[in-house]
């Protein structure tokens, strides 16, 4: 299996420290990504960031919108938000999934001047993928519950399944 012609690329916002050290995404122990990302049912068990390329197999990918690690988000810049929007952008123009699932509304409104995003599927699309905006999974967004979150992410895998269904007909 390749990057190109994911069912679904979820993006995150950058890496953390923690993640940046070991090199995998949403590493940081408490972190809800990966549980979440198995309760919604996109995984048949839950992953360890460390095998974070068996995604692949279940026509999943993962990357970030800014590649520049910090310890939180809010230490990024607009400009880097937008920078990484276009870098973003050209990824998905190339790998072409069918979905972009990104990872904090926050980072989507500013990486692509959409101020008024809310979580959820979006009108943008880059090519012919779609565009889904997650909650963030970081423990830091606390008012998101894991089991919230699962359903969001749950909305999306139906969505990215009927999808396929379709065009499989």
């Amino acid at each position: 299996m390749t990057a190109e012609g994911l069912r679904v690329l979820f993006c995150g916002i950058n890496p953390g420290l923690m993640s940046a050290a070991t090199g995998h995404h949403f590493a940081r122990p408490g972190n809800r990504f990966w549980p979440v990302l198995h309760s919604a049912g996109f995984t048949p068990r839950l992953l360890r960031p460390d095998e974070e390329r068996e995604l692949l197999t279940y026509g999943l990918g993962i990357t970030n919108v800014v590649q520049r690690a910090s310890a939180r988000a809010d230490e990024l810049s607009a400009e880097e938000y937008r920078e990484g929007g276009r870098d973003l952008e050209r990824k998905v123009s190339r790998l072409r999934p069918r979905w972009l699932a990104v990872v904090g509304v926050t980072a989507y409104r500013t990486a692509f001047a959409d101020r008024h995003a809310q979580v959820g599927p979006q009108e943008r699309r880059i090519g012919g993928t779609r565009v889904w905006v997650l909650p963030n999974p970081s423990g830091l967004n606390a008012h998101w519950t894991p089991q919230a979150m699962a359903e969001e992410f749950s909305r999306l895998r139906e969505a990215a399944e009927d999808e396929a269904g379709d065009e499989d007909s």
